[in-house]
This record gives structure tokens, sequence and C-alpha cells, in this order.
């Protein structure tokens, strides 16, 4: 049975009673007096005709009815304040949850969230950053920035940009490397695809069984990187997402070689329609992708 106009005085008066186990703490919260708290959840007793609390000679205990009940409330009430809290100067502040590949965030998207935030100063932007293995609907996303071939059973993805992968170290390294077979003679850092070092060495025509003897593995391409940026090897990576450590010095392209094993997209559950937010997020994305490299 549904029951439209149950008074919100007395379901605060339930939840804060049934926080504190007291009718005379629940007052105190809540600026009253322990008559009109004890009167409003009896009210909502006789309402729902069932009782919330055992009275106790020192204090309440929740019934199964009642402990039934305030989960529910709590949740609803903390919604409610976070939707209150999120207007701001007579705007709504809405939320938007985005999770990207590592080095999409730190090395593209970080240094332009400036902009989108002056741009669009009423979204509230959440970003988590992941190893390019991510689950939209269980990370309750909006979006999702990954890299790949664009197909993801149940995804949509719209292509943002090529980030094609060559070879750089610290100059130190580079020094040492005249040509691609130089890099034989070294420790080489790759992600957990095995085959991006192989293609590279099959774009600078060598043999396509040309193996280093020396490697080491990362899950991350940011890790990777670190390592690079500390003299641990020469790595495999998008120069795109590192141009400001190559601007820097610190890092060196020794090679113009690249080749390309997919793109960065933005992706989204086909089944998850779009918000204000979220178009607004994607606009603004895909006009930076289109701007030169900061």
């Amino acid at each position: 049975m549904i029951r439209p106009h149950l008074p919100l005085n007395a379901l605060r008066a339930f939840e804060a009673s049934a926080r504190h186990l007291s009718f005379t703490r629940a007052a105190v919260e809540l600026f009253v007096t322990p008559a009109a708290v004890s009167h409003q959840v009896k009210s909502l007793e006789a309402q729902l005709n069932v009782t919330l609390f055992k009275r106790l000679p020192r204090g309440l205990m929740l019934t199964s009815e009642g402990e039934t009940l305030l989960p529910v409330l709590r949740e609803s009430f903390d919604r409610i304040a976070e939707t209150l809290e999120r207007f701001e100067g007579g705007h709504y502040r809405d939320v938007l949850t985005v999770g990207a590949v590592g080095t999409f965030a730190v090395g593209w998207l970080l240094p332009r969230l400036a902009d989108f935030q002056e741009k669009h100063p009423f979204i509230d932007l959440r970003l988590s950053t992941n190893n390019n293995r991510v689950d939209v609907a269980a990370e309750g996303l909006d979006y999702a920035i990954r890299f790949g071939a664009g197909a993801w059973h149940g995804i949509e993805a719209l292509r943002l940009i090529e980030a094609p992968l060559s070879v750089l170290c610290v100059p130190e390294l580079a020094r040492q490397l005249n040509s691609p077979e130089d890099l034989l003679k070294q420790t080489l850092l790759r992600s957990y695809r095995i085959d991006e070092w192989p293609e590279w060495f099959l774009a600078c025509g060598l043999p396509p069984n040309t193996a280093p003897t020396r490697n080491i593995v990362f899950d991350s391409s940011l890790a990777m990187m670190e390592a690079a940026l500390q003299g641990a090897g020469i790595a495999l990576a998008p120069p795109l997402m590192f141009s400001r450590q190559l601007a820097a010095g610190a890092i060196e392209q020794p090679f113009a070689i690249g080749i390309t094993t997919g793109s960065y997209w933005l992706t989204r559950l086909q089944s998850r329609p779009e918000t204000a937010a979220m178009t607004a997020f994607k606009e603004w994305l895909l006009q930076a992708s289109e701007t030169p490299p900061l």
C-alpha cells in the first residue's frame, strides 16, 4: 500500500532516535523537546501500524521493523543532503564520473583540465585511473577513456586520438643508439602487450623474430616510463603522452619510427543515456583532441 503523505518531521525524528537510541539525544540534535520526538515517532508508528522501538528503562532498541526502515531513511536523507549541497549560486552542480587509462590521464587529460573547469564550472569531475582494464558498469562510470581497437561488448566507443608508439629513453642511453640493432644490447621495457616491440622492429626492417635478450614487463605505461626516466631501460611508449618530458629534455626519442597499435576512445555503456554533463565533457574532449599538443 502506497502512503504518499508520510510526514518528513516524523521520519527525521525516527532516524535521529534510531542513530542515538535515545529520544533525549535525538531531541538535542533536532532542537526540540524529547516529548516532541517521542510524539513524532508514535505518530509514525500509528500511520505504519507497526512498533519501531522497544522502549527500555535506559534507552531504545530497534524492532525488526525499525531495523528495516532505518537504512532506507539513512540513504534517502544522505542523497537529499548530497543533492542540496550541489546547488551553488543559483546553479546545480552535476557530477561526472570518468575512468581513464593512466597514461592518457596524466599525459594528456590533466594538463587540459583547467580549461574544462573554466568552461564548465558547475560540473564536478571525478576522475579515476586504471591500466586499461575497466568495468564501466561495476565501477559506476559515466565514461571510460581506454586504449584499443574500439570494439567492446555493450559499449559505445568514440575515437579520440591516435598515439603511435616509439622508442623513448634518457639522453645518456639515446647517445648509445645509432641504429635499431643497438637496442638489442639494451634492457627493453615493455607493457603486457607482448607484440609491441616485435612490431616496432618489423617496422624498422628487422626480421620478425628479432627479440631482445633483456626486458622488464610492466602492467602500467606510467610505471614503465618512470623506470625509463630513471635510466632502467628503454621504453616503447607514445611520445604524445610524454610531450612535457620530451620538451624538458628529460627523455629523448632517438628514432622517428612509430607504430600504431590502437587509439584512445571515449566509451560508455550503450544502455547509459547521456546526461547534460556527459555531453558537455564529450564535446569539450573532442574539441581539445583536435588542438595542437600543449
